[in-house]
Parts: structure tokens; C-alpha cells; sequence
């Protein structure tokens, strides 16, 4: 009997890790979420508006759906915000006026805000120049020192 207790619960366990932080680039919703829970294990990119229909925030989220995949590669989790009248606590801390894109490291510094919406190209490109990018992309091809 034990055993199959033990597999039960084996078999539910990434379930439980599943549910603590998402998996994935993402876009989730920031109302639930903190930037601590990113710390050193995911590059948040966090686009806020003021409403859903924002066409700045339309245009970002189409921009970022058509490429996902390259963000996923950067462990990327896009997160969103759009309820300025129920701040969240993302919001909070990086205090945004309006639409604005705001990429942090897995440090947790915000490395850049931009005003208006950015191509996935874009916002690799600025993520590759990033010191902690650049240290991870040395120790997966130790050979391009």
C-alpha cells in the first residue's frame, strides 16, 4: 500500500512545482505575483497599460506572441499588468505611468524601460548585452572566450 502512495505522490509532484511559479515565457497575469519568486532563475519582461485595450499593449502582445519561443530561450517570463486601480505589487515596486515595458535581470534590477512596444529581436538583443546573459552564454560555449 505504501508503494502506491508513494507513487501517487511522485506523480503529482510536478504539479505542486508547477503551481508555486509559472513555466514558460509566459504571458501570466502579475496580479499574484512578486519579482522575488524570479530571482535568479527568470528575466521578468513586464508590460503595463492602462487598459487592456491600449493599442500600445495590443501591439506588444502580438509582437511578443509571434516569438515567445526566442524569449523562452533567454528565460524570459512575460508578465502583464493592466488594472492600475488594483496595483499589484509589481506594479508598485517599478511604478509605471501609462503603457511601458520594463525588462529586469535575474537579478532582479531593472535594466531597461521603454515607452513605446519593442520586437522580440529587439528585446533579445538588448538581453544578449546583458553581464549575466553574456556569463551564461561563455559557460554553455566555453570556446567564444
Amino acid at each position: 500500500m505504501k508503494l502506491i502512495q508513494i507513487l501517487v505522490v511522485a506523480a503529482l509532484l510536478p504539479f505542486a512545482a508547477a503551481a508555486e511559479e509559472p513555466v514558460g515565457a509566459g504571458p501570466v497575469d502579475a496580479r499574484d505575483l512578486t519579482l522575488a519568486q524570479f530571482l535568479w532563475t527568470k528575466r521578468p519582461v513586464v508590460v503595463f497599460a492602462e487598459t487592456p485595450a491600449d493599442p500600445n499593449f495590443v501591439r506588444q502582445m502580438q509582437l511578443i506572441d509571434a516569438r515567445l519561443d526566442q524569449l523562452a530561450e533567454r528565460d524570459v517570463i512575460v508578465i502583464t499588468d493592466t488594472d492600475p486601480a488594483e496595483p499589484s505589487e509589481i506594479r508598485r515596486a517599478l511604478h509605471p505611468r501609462g503603457f511601458s515595458l520594463v525588462i529586469l535581470d535575474k537579478d532582479g534590477q531593472v535594466k531597461l524601460r521603454k515607452p513605446l512596444p519593442w520586437d522580440v529581436r529587439e528585446i533579445g538583443r538588448a538581453i544578449d548585452k546583458f553581464p549575466l546573459r553574456r556569463e551564461e552564454l561563455l559557460e554553455r560555449n566555453p570556446a567564444g572566450r
